[in-house]
């Protein structure tokens, strides 16, 4: 088994384009749910193929909003760290999400 990802170039354009504002306009909290919408971004855009050269989609079952506690803790632990806790917190949230994935 494999996994095959397709994201187009315009799709991150747009995407990054997208988190960029929201972040703007937040004043830097749009930060914290990017990690969450990029996860979500990939994963709903790649394929598991099997043995035999069929493939699975794969669905993320996040939402933005889903884990508001999650991304508060984080936020403090972020600001009390002055920015380094963000990194973890990036590998936190690919964890949470590939545990929250499904094949079809």
């Amino acid at each position: 088994m494999k996994i095959q990802a397709d994201v187009a170039t315009i799709d991150i354009l747009g995407h990054l384009i997208l988190w960029f504002i929201i972040t703007f306009i937040t004043f830097g909290i749009g930060a914290f749910f990017f990690p969450y919408s990029f996860s979500k971004f990939i994963i709903n855009r790649s394929e598991l193929i099997d043995e035999q050269g069929r493939p699975r989609k794969m669905v993320c079952n996040t939402d933005l909003f889903g884990n508001v506690g999650h991304v508060i803790l984080w936020m403090i632990i972020s600001i009390i760290t002055l920015g380094l806790g963000y990194a973890f917190y990036f590998y936190k949230v690919w964890n949470y999400s590939l545990n929250h994935t499904t094949i079809q």
